[in-house]
């Protein structure tokens, strides 16, 4: 006798509603297996779901990024502009790139 004999003998036992249950306990213990891993064995379904956490810490972090204001990068403006000036001196770029990339730092 196989396992498998043995496992025919023991769904044959039961009545088709017991195993239709049966059936339906697995499939929710599979869905809720993969959707929230071992955690689901304690917790069910009752848990705080991953995805609304997460979007609470990437909003909090969206708005601590939107208080930098530009101004905060002025220095770098500066440091930009004294680079072109000292590549314009050293003849690696032309006055009219020079003039392109002082156009395109007094744009931001």
């Amino acid at each position: 006798m196989t396992g498998w004999d043995v496992l025919d003998r023991l769904i044959s036992s039961f009545p088709p509603i017991v195993m239709m249950l049966l059936l339906v306990a697995v499939v929710v213990f599979i869905v809720g297996f993969s959707r929230h891993g071992s955690n689901f064995l304690k917790y069910g379904f009752k848990q705080i779901s991953l995805d609304s956490s997460l979007e609470k810490r990437f909003d909090k972090l969206e708005a601590k990024i939107g208080t930098i204001e530009t101004n905060h990068f002025r220095h770098l403006k500066n440091y930009l502009g004294i680079l072109n000036g000292a590549l314009l001196d050293k003849e690696v770029i032309s006055n009219e790139t020079k003039a392109r990339m002082d156009a395109e730092l007094s744009g931001m």
